[in-house]
């Protein structure tokens, strides 16, 4: 019999409990024997719950039961999520989260206990719901040398982003329709403004790196900004404005995580991964790229892959080396945003005609250096796929200016 507990009954947790429920025969079958739903514990009473009888207020009951085997951490927050995990390490116990803010701000040190007492935290629900990505990149891709990642990681910007360009929504009123459908929180600023994918990306840099990537590290921008002439003028340009959370590594060996606004080409598959759904694109050497999509978050979403991983924690009696990364103590491994180089997608403040704007733009790059091969342009907004770096896309900016055609608005472009 192995025996588990659930901490916190929100929505995650309680999905988690009703998943386990259903579909317990299968659970049972896939993790090799009987399973059981020992503890809940939430500070608050369920005295209706047809659970009721397996809440508890304190960790410590369930520590006492020394036949639990895997505890599942569905409060959120960093604390008191961490100790409680820390405790329950150390106490010969492996634990699971979909906690991304925990996992990003303290990760290193739940691995590194992990390691010592010879169990397990597994997290691949902090990281895209029910989307498999962190098991496959420490080991269905393992064999890789990773060069970058990119990802849609946050479904409500995703789904603000497209019901601007499909239903020709301001940033406002698509927000209020997110919130209305339960997809964005009354207070949207995590999602709106990046933190969440921010959380994530640095989750998944530090897996395929090997180093922990701090939040604080990243440089962070959402989508407040995205206007709907924005989102209009891209897909005129046979692209998509999506917030991509993305880490690259340089060629001087530092990796440089963002997370921004990016115009992202209609021959990349994610320009077209819409609504509440994620995607995450691999960029490794032996497969090229790799694309992992569904949806991102939601109660069953979510539960699944904490599920998973508590029959995944259930069969494993030491460590998995592979899912693990270390604190190196400083974060002078993670370059900042102005070491990007990238192409440009510009709107301009004011419609010219095209080939004028064509003739503008080219003049602007050719001063600079840069091609003009694969330029295009309309009335008000080019793209410039050529890679540059900061103080050319400046100098390319201001030389435009020059010319009469200010940038209402610029953002970097995502390779197809």
């Amino acid at each position: 019999m192995k025996k588990f507990a659930v901490l916190g009954f929100g929505t995650v947790g309680s999905g988690v409990v009703e998943l386990f429920y259903r579909n317990r025969a299968k659970i049972e079958e896939k993790a090799g024997a009987p399973m059981e739903l020992a503890y809940i514990l939430d500070l608050r009473d369920f005295p209706d719950s047809p659970y009721a009888e397996k809440f508890t207020k304190s960790l410590d009951t369930i520590l006492a039961d020394k036949d639990i085997t895997v505890v599942a951490e569905c409060m959120g927050g960093v604390e008191p999520a961490f100790s409680y995990l820390m405790r329950c390490l150390q106490n010969d116990i492996s634990v699971v989260t979909s906690n991304k803010e925990l996992i990003a701000a303290k990760g290193a040190e739940l691995l590194a206990e992990a390691k010592a007492h010879s169990c397990n935290c597994f997290f691949e629900a902090s990281v895209g719901g029910a989307i498999p990505i962190i098991r496959p990149l420490h080991r269905c891709l393992a064999a890789n040398d990773f060069s970058a990642i990119y990802g849609i990681l946050n479904g409500t910007t995703n789904y603000i982003l497209n019901k601007m360009l499909t239903d020709g929504m301001t940033f406002a009123d698509a927000l209020a329709k997110a919130q209305k459908h339960g997809y964005a929180e009354r207070e949207p600023s995590a999602d709106v403004d990046g933190h969440d994918a921010c959380r994530k990306i640095c989750i998944l840099a530090s897996l395929a790196f090997g180093k922990h990537v701090y939040p604080e590290s990243v440089y962070t921008k959402g989508i407040r900004e995205i206007s709907l002439e924005d989102a209009a003028a891209a897909d005129a340009l046979d692209g998509a404005v999506k917030l991509i959370a993305s880490v690259t590594r340089l060629a001087d060996g530092r990796i440089l995580p963002a997370v921004m606004p990016m115009f992202v080409p209609h021959e990349n598959l994610m320009s077209r991964v819409d609504g509440v759904f994620n995607c995450v694109e691999v960029c490794g050497d032996a497969i090229d790229r790799a694309y992992f999509t569904g949806r991102g978050a939601g109660k069953f979403p979510t539960a699944s892959a904490v599920m998973g991983d508590v029959i995944e924690a259930s069969k494993h009696h030491k460590t998995v080396f592979s899912q693990y990364w270390t604190d190196a103590g400083t974060q002078d491994f993670v370059a900042g945003i102005d070491a990007l180089e990238s192409g440009m997608f510009i709107r301009f403040s004011e419609d010219a005609d095209a080939e004028q704007v064509f003739t503008a733009v080219s003049e602007a790059l050719q001063a600079n250096g840069i091609s003009d091969d694969t330029l295009s342009a309309t009335t008000n907004a080019c793209v410039i796929p050529e890679k540059m770096n900061r103080t050319t896309q400046d100098a390319v900016l201001k030389a435009l200016a020059d010319k009469g055609f200010a940038a209402a608005h610029w953002m970097p472009v995502m390779d197809a």
